[in-house]
């Protein structure tokens, strides 16, 4: 009886006064939020360049601070404002904040260590998940990723607690690319290993101070060659597998080397291969 008491003490008595001015602000509240987004962004759809996109940004800070003002007037109707009610509010306000934002808190320290143990930073080829790009903001709650598509994707630091991070060149200038063909079983084995080498040696793209390795691999379908080098820049990587993709399907149609073909269930298993490395392999 005692706890009810106390929480009782916290609101102040609603009566009709109180509930035409609640009423009054939530539909004032309402009002504003809808002519302000409309407003905004009509106002948007008629201008130009940087303007028109900082327009845009002011929509949600826009509705935000009404709510914020909203608050601030129903809060003092409803409950009485005196110091001990503000501190039991507060407090039961910040428990509920902090149980919403752990994984705003969660990402702030895996920043943190992601700050020391420099797992990604700008510069690196990354993938986390489905993601793949080029890294070009560690933030203190994200890392800011380009997509060779150039998509900018904002993962939180948080995945470092329970995903793979793959980094393709760690803060190099190495990154390894692979181009793969799949080759009917029948044809000359050493030659087409020599033939893709020189490929890769000829292309303007290779760095020399790398190896260059052609891999081979017997499938049931066929025969899977991986010519594995590096590119100059890691920027030329989609550039350098072109080149290799483009040359070599030239040179091994020229000397008669039939391309592999694949059953519906194989290719599926040829294309879980490429995923592994998705963005750095292209098919023949």
């Amino acid at each position: 009886m005692e706890e009810q008491s106390k929480y009782a003490r916290l609101f102040n008595e609603i009566d009709s006064q109180a509930l035409i001015t609640l009423g009054v602000v939530l539909v004032g509240t309402i009002v504003l939020i809808i002519v302000s987004q409309r407003g905004l962004n009509w106002l948007a759809t008629r201008l130009h360049g940087q303007l028109r996109f900082r327009v845009f940004a002011l929509v949600p800070l826009t509705r935000l601070l009404i709510l914020i003002t909203a608050l601030a007037i129903i809060v003092p109707i409803i409950i009485e404002p005196s110091l001990s009610n503000m501190v039991t509010l507060l407090g039961a306000l910040g428990l509920a904040i902090g149980f919403a934002m752990k994984d705003y808190v969660s990402s702030l320290i895996a920043g943190v260590v992601s700050a020391t143990e420099l797992p990604y930073r700008p510069g690196d080829w990354v993938q986390i998940e489905d993601t793949y790009g080029e890294v070009k903001h560690v933030g203190l709650r994200t890392v800011d990723i380009q997509t060779p598509d150039d998509d900018m994707v904002y993962v939180p630091h948080l995945k470092l607690w329970d995903h793979a991070v793959y980094n393709a060149n760690n803060g190099g200038t190495s990154l390894q690319c692979v181009a793969s063909f799949y080759l009917h079983p029948e044809h000359e084995a050493g030659w087409v290993r020599k033939a893709l080498r020189d490929v890769a040696l000829t292309s303007a793209y290779l760095k020399f101070d790398q190896p260059v390795i052609v891999v081979a691999e017997e499938k049931p379908w066929g025969t899977h060659y991986r010519i594995r080098a590096y590119p100059v820049d890691p920027r030329q990587q989609f550039l350098f597998i072109t080149d290799l993709t483009v040359r070599g399907k030239a040179l091994l149609s020229a000397a008669g080397v039939p391309s592999a073909m694949l059953q519906p269930d194989a290719a599926l298993d040829a294309n879980k291969e490429a995923g592994a490395s998705y963005s750095r392999n292209n098919d023949y």
